[in-house]
């Protein structure tokens, strides 16, 4: 009988703990997901809410796009707890580094994209991850940016700018309810990026709360990373349980 695809479900992947090391010398905890057969056609690397402020790995649309796209999309899902963070999977070490030191986060984390091979990497940040995302994104070697809930508050104008006339996509998805940048205010903060595609998302909160607004996020992601994938399908035929280490 057809499942439903919705909520916390795990489709078929292959799950892996993995650990990042970072060059001030840090062991971050993580997990990737991967399609069970075949080479993935592209790899997520996500950037998580503010750890202060309750954000980690395991916060709700990261959760489950690792839950679901490796199977619907043949989508890579790289989720890790950044410095001073803890979840299920453990605990990071460091300290909160106000956005700074996780520089040496996300460098660690495309340094292991790179030692195992993952194709096409797309830094997929959330509140806070997209801050790192601006910030330091175009230090790597990525195929494009999400931004999910972009607020706008530790990546400055300059480092904004930085990204007009650079070939990788940048994608931000603005919800309309948003508690800190709404759709008027996002389209002049980043008026300095001329390619920037802003989609405002009507209904949508920050947090994203709710099944359509999960749904929504997720294809908006697919469309752009591996488009053949779009629109995910709503219903799966077999098991739900995913294979981990």
């Amino acid at each position: 009988m057809p499942t439903e695809i919705r909520g916390g479900i795990n489709l078929p992947a292959h799950r892996e703990e993995i650990e990042l090391h970072t060059s001030d010398g840090l062991t971050l905890v993580g997990e990737l997901a991967m399609p069970l057969s075949g080479a993935p056609v592209a790899t997520l690397v996500t950037l998580h809410p503010l750890p202060t402020a309750g954000g980690f790995m395991d916060s709700h649309i990261l959760r489950k796009a690792a839950g679901r796209l490796p199977a619907l999309a043949n989508i890579a899902v790289l989720r890790f707890n950044t410095r001073g963070t803890k979840s299920a999977r453990g605990h990071s070490h460091g300290e909160f580094g106000h956005g700074v030191d996780e520089q040496a986060d996300v460098a660690a984390a495309m340094a292991f994209v790179t030692e195992r091979h993952l194709p096409h990497p797309w830094l997929v940040g959330w509140s806070f991850g997209t801050e790192l995302a601006l910030k330091y994104g175009r230090e790597h070697a990525i195929e494009g940016a999400i931004l999910l809930s972009p607020p706008l508050h530790r990546a400055t104008a300059e480092e904004v700018a930085a990204w007009d006339g650079d070939h990788r996509q940048l994608i931000a998805l603005v919800p309309e309810l948003d508690d800190y940048l709404q759709g008027p205010e996002a389209r002049e903060r980043f008026s300095s990026v001329s390619h920037i595609d802003i989609v405002e998302v009507e209904g949508g909160k920050h947090l994203w709360v709710g099944e359509n607004q999960t749904k929504r996020v997720l294809n908006e992601i697919v469309e752009r990373v591996n488009p053949s994938a779009a629109p995910l399908p709503e219903w799966w035929e077999g098991d739900v349980a995913g294979s981990s280490d």
